[in-house]
């Protein structure tokens, strides 16, 4: 039986895929004493990368979108990270985004308020977190977004 919080992801039609792989030499999650540390999580649209830049390609909505989906990606990281109990998260501490942009785009917090969004209607206040949002020239991959996380758990 799922817990609390994937019971309100399914309410919300959202099931937790497997934890993304690494795409390089890192590990996806570290964790240190109630500190789970959570790479950088990238966009993905249909099981794709999804790519292109705000400000050019891609618009506001779309953006946040694709960081609704990292979010997802990071819970699912999170999930890993607690042997596959949701449960032992006790709060989202801090979301970093960064956001593919043109050089005048200065929307990146709309942007990422999908993230931030999502964790809170998914989480409830254990959703709430404090947050960066800024701009890169590219991102890997030229994917849209690219957030990390740090959880508290038990």
């Amino acid at each position: 039986m799922s817990g609390i919080f994937e019971s309100n992801l399914a309410k919300i039609g959202v099931t937790l895929p497997d934890a993304p792989a690494p795409a390089a030499n890192y590990v996806p999650t570290v964790r240190t004493g109630n500190t789970v540390y959570v790479s950088g999580q990238i966009s993905m649209k249909d099981g794709a990368f999804a790519i292109g830049k705000l400000g050019d390609t891609i618009s506001i909505e779309e953006g946040a979108a694709c960081a609704r989906s990292c979010a997802i990606s990071l819970l699912a990281q999170v999930k890993a990270a607690c042997d596959g109990d949701l449960d032992r998260l006790v709060r989202v501490v801090k979301l970093v985004g960064f956001v593919n942009s043109t050089p005048d785009f200065d929307q990146q917090p709309a942007v990422i308020n999908g993230a931030s969004d999502f964790m809170v209607e998914a989480l409830g206040d254990a959703g709430r977190h404090a947050r960066s949002a800024v701009s890169a020239a590219s991102l890997p991959f030229g994917v849209v977004v690219e957030i990390e996380g740090i959880f508290e758990i038990k």
